[in-house]
């Protein structure tokens, strides 16, 4: 099983996602405190869960629907490997591997994405 969440003002205009069953497990809207300067106050939450066979393909999928600027990035995990993923790049890696969310983390910070907002499940 994966799990994740996915932020929908992240998703660019006519952005689509086929083939990926997910079940959303939680909707919540949020106000953000700690956003980047093309990023908007009010978030939309979705946690979603889906079969882990599916999780390459879901990945590759998001690097399209994802926008190249605005600090965006969507995360999900499954027991063996966490994913985190931006247009047009997917980071994988297994849990407690430091260097590789190091290099995750140090990518975020070159497209954008505030500090605080580097808070994804390892």
């Amino acid at each position: 099983m994966l799990e994740g969440v996915l932020i929908a003002e992240s998703l660019l205009a006519g952005a689509e996602l086929t083939g990926i069953p997910l079940q959303i497990t939680k909707l919540t809207r949020v106000e953000m405190t700690n956003v980047g300067d093309a990023q908007p106050r009010l978030w939309t939450l979705l946690d979603f869960t889906a079969e882990e066979a599916g999780a390459r393909h879901f990945a590759d999928q998001l690097t399209s629907c994802l926008p190249s600027t605005g600090g965006w990035y969507t995360d999900f995990h499954t027991p063996s490997d966490t994913f985190v993923i931006f247009a047009n790049k997917v980071f994988r890696y297994p849990p407690g591997q430091a260097e590789d969310r190091r290099e995750a983390q140090d990518y975020s910070r070159s497209v954008g994405v505030p500090e605080q907002q580097l808070d994804w499940r390892n």
